[in-house]
């Protein structure tokens, strides 16, 4: 990238908070304006943004997406027979940070959560996960195009407060789909409350999510040792994996899917601040963290079968 500091003075640099005239808090910021860019005097014009092809800032890829979605759709539909309740809780425009359990050696619940709502509301959602995703070859780069990014609390406040787009994280992280068969439905901790943190800074809602069907669709039998020497954070062992090897454990089993979206949570909190009350960030951290697990308990007692729903 050139360098802004060049003795060229009719070359100037777009700031990362917007193009010229732009307030740093302006909404309507567009993804060429959020990386740096060289420019000349003039505007710059949609058609000078220097990206090829469709890959955004991020690394997603409208076009990859579209195959991700067609070649899902039928797995959605009839394999895992996703259904939602609560869905016109999430808004079909602005930023909000949507919350859910996490489940699953190789969990499903992430393609199933923004596969439903891109095809249901039409919304892109943005999904953040941990960073070891993206180490591994094919597979990192693979996520990137499907609209994956890395847990970063800077990606979730440039998506959230400057782009108002949907953005989807699992606060149990590994904690989550590591856990045994014996603990399912049972949520990890939900971390420090960082995601709490970045909604107030951002200035957005929180939207629960309740996730039935990801502890079934792939559960871990019991964790194999020497996960640290292959580099991995567990190493699951699954009834795939005991019928078809190692390999197995990439296939889900066909478990039903049932999510039920829970109303919004909003924060008085002013937006952009440089420090929050810890005491109430972890305080709404836990009344989250109890209102899923509530809603799981209820959905469970619900259910008739682990594959029927």
């Amino acid at each position: 990238m050139p360098d802004s500091r060049s003795p060229d003075s009719s070359t100037n640099v777009v700031p990362i908070t917007g193009e010229r005239g732009h307030s740093p808090t302006d909404t309507s910021i567009t993804g060429s304006e959020m990386v740096h860019v060289p420019t000349t005097d003039s505007a710059i014009a949609p058609d000078d943004d220097p990206r090829l092809g469709d890959v955004d800032e991020w690394g997603r890829s409208e076009n990859i997406r579209r195959l991700a979605r067609r070649a899902f759709d039928p797995i959605y539909r009839h394999y895992f027979r996703a259904e939602w309740e609560g869905l016109e809780h999430i808004p079909t425009d602005g930023g909000a940070l949507l919350v859910a359990n996490h489940a699953g050696a190789v969990p499903s619940d992430a393609p199933v959560i923004m596969h439903g709502i891109e095809t249901e509301l039409e919304r892109p959602v943005y999904g953040l996960a941990d960073n070891f995703f993206r180490k591994i070859p094919v597979v990192g780069t693979m996520w990137s195009r499907a609209g994956g990014l890395p847990a970063h609390p800077d990606n979730a406040y440039r998506l959230l407060h400057n782009q108002r787009q949907l953005v989807l994280v699992f606060p149990e992280g590994i904690k989550g789909t590591s856990k045994t068969i014996g603990n399912r439905y049972k949520l990890a901790r939900f971390g420090r409350g960082g995601f709490v943190e970045i909604a107030m800074r951002a200035g957005v809602p929180i939207i629960p999510i309740a996730v039935m069907g990801n502890e079934e669709a792939s559960p871990v039998l019991l964790r194999l040792p020497g996960a640290k020497a292959l580099g991995m954070p567990y190493l699951p062992l699954t009834p795939q994996s005991l019928v078809l090897g190692p390999l197995g454990t990439l296939v889900p089993l066909p478990a039903k899917f049932k999510l039920r979206v829970l109303p919004p949570i909003r924060f008085d909190d002013p937006p952009s601040q440089k420090r929050y009350s810890r005491t109430r960030v972890m305080d709404h951290s836990q009344a989250i963290q109890r209102q899923i697990q509530e809603t799981l308990y209820e959905m469970v007692a619900e259910r008739r079968t682990w594959w029927g729903g």
